[in-house]
């Protein structure tokens, strides 16, 4: 088994991390990153095993793997994770706890190296042909990618199992066996224990030639990538907003591939097509003077002044009221919302009265006077010169007087609040 492919993937200096589960294809790939170690000494080489805690044998395993790297010279580091399946699959779960533990213990200058091998490619792509993706899904898994800041490589993509398993009998390896493997209610075991074999019995070359579609569609995808980076990056403004407006000329197919791309920049998922013509049905052709939004998962995307916002679901604040008892002391706000300070060398509201309290709310109604402005205002009309999205009106700390509204910090202060000595102070929100 050679690996030529890693001389030009690597430096001479690299920091190489190895997923390693202890079973046959992570043993397999530790063993000969060992092997290219000794040509290349002065690469730094190490394991991670993640402890998903779902097999009454997970402590073995554990113990299995610092064994083995103990015998072969190797720092071998645990991770233990919880894994959440109440949201999605208990596979996805695992994969999604493991990549985050993987991620979070590598050191700056770190590449993971994961052993996905042919098959697993192959069963990947019939896994995104299951879920009808498109290109993108089909593309499968890339060899070299970015996981964070972190290269993540897998040099085994264009070997099989079969290899693998020759490999570790040559070497006499030892390896352990997952028994949840065998369960074929797990859609990537049902395809290794059921289908697959026919296939290949059929097709001998089956894998391969999936392999080889697999990088066709990736090619393509990335083919689009450069193709409309320019367009994505006119329409994309410096908050992550992007100006749909130009989109409503553009053909179906090109509103959406710029879609994806745009909630991918965002970190989402991919949508899917039913996603996609929600967002321009719902989102970008509702009424004007509507506040068009649309779940998808844990975000949601919403709709200001032409431009569509990527965001994370957050609760209401609606109905939550904070006492600020002493503004010689900071008062800290809901959760990433940072704090407020009272800052006294500051001349612009007036000190409250004896029979006033200082409350933070976070949302108002009626018509406010503001200092040095003429006239009335009504407060949804002030959010839109304030050109402040709907989102943001019911996360900004609003400060009362009793029940008299004094002040949004750094936004505006009522006459109501106005200083009417040289004993006033400031309020100063930092935001986190």
């Amino acid at each position: 088994m050679s690996l030529p492919h890693l001389d030009h993937l690597l430096n001479s200096d690299a920091a190489l991390v190895v997923a390693f589960s202890g079973g046959l294809d992570s043993t397999v790939l530790l063993h000969h990153m060992l092997a290219w170690q000794q040509h290349h000494p002065q690469i730094r080489l190490r394991a991670l095993h993640v402890h998903h805690g779902l097999s009454p044998n997970a402590d073995a395993w554990a113990a299995h793997c610092v064994a083995i790297c103990q015998q072969w010279q190797l720092s071998c580091e645990v991770l233990r994770v919880n894994v959440d399946s109440r949201e999605q699959g208990i596979e996805a779960a695992a994969r999604q706890a493991r990549y985050q533990a993987l991620s979070g213990a590598l050191k700056p200058d770190e590449i993971l190296v994961t052993a996905q091998h042919l098959d697993d490619q192959c069963e990947t792509l019939l896994l995104a042909l299951k879920r009808g993706s498109g290109p993108a899904g089909l593309a499968a898994m890339p060899k070299a990618m970015q996981l964070g800041n972190h290269r993540l490589l897998r040099p085994l993509l264009d070997i099989s199992r079969q290899v693998l398993e020759d490999y570790a009998h040559k070497h006499q390896l030892i390896w352990i066996e997952d028994e949840s493997n065998q369960d074929v209610r797990y859609d990537r075991n049902f395809l290794r224990q059921r289908l697959l074999p026919e296939l290949l019995t059929r097709w001998p070359h089956f894998a391969e030639a999936t392999a080889r579609s697999a990088a066709l569609c990736g090619e393509q995808e990335q083919l689009l990538d450069e193709l409309l980076s320019e367009q994505l990056k006119s329409l994309v403004q410096a908050d992550g907003s992007l100006t749909f407006t130009e989109l409503l000329n553009f053909s179906d197919v090109r509103v959406n591939a710029l879609l994806r791309r745009w909630i991918a920049g965002q970190g989402g998922k991919m949508p899917s097509r039913d996603a996609l013509k929600r967002i321009h049905r719902e989102v970008m052709l509702s009424r004007e003077d509507a506040q068009p939004r649309l779940q998808l998962g844990h975000f949601e995307i919403r709709r200001f002044r032409q431009q569509l916002y990527w965001l994370p679901l957050q609760e209401s604040l609606r109905n939550s009221e904070l006492c600020w008892p002493d503004l010689n002391d900071s008062l800290t706000l809901p959760p990433n919302l940072g704090s407020l300070q009272a800052d006294h060398s500051e001349n612009v509201l007036r000190q409250p009265k004896a029979d006033e309290h200082v409350f933070v709310r976070f949302q108002a109604q009626g018509y406010l006077h503001l200092v040095n402005r003429a006239g009335g205002r009504e407060m949804k009309k002030l959010w839109q010169e304030l050109n402040v999205p709907p989102w943001q009106r019911e996360r900004i700390p609003l400060i009362f007087y009793n029940q008299t509204l004094v002040c949004a910090p750094g936004l505006f202060v009522t006459r109501e609040g106005a200083t009417v000595d040289a004993h006033g102070w400031q309020a100063i929100w930092h935001k986190q």
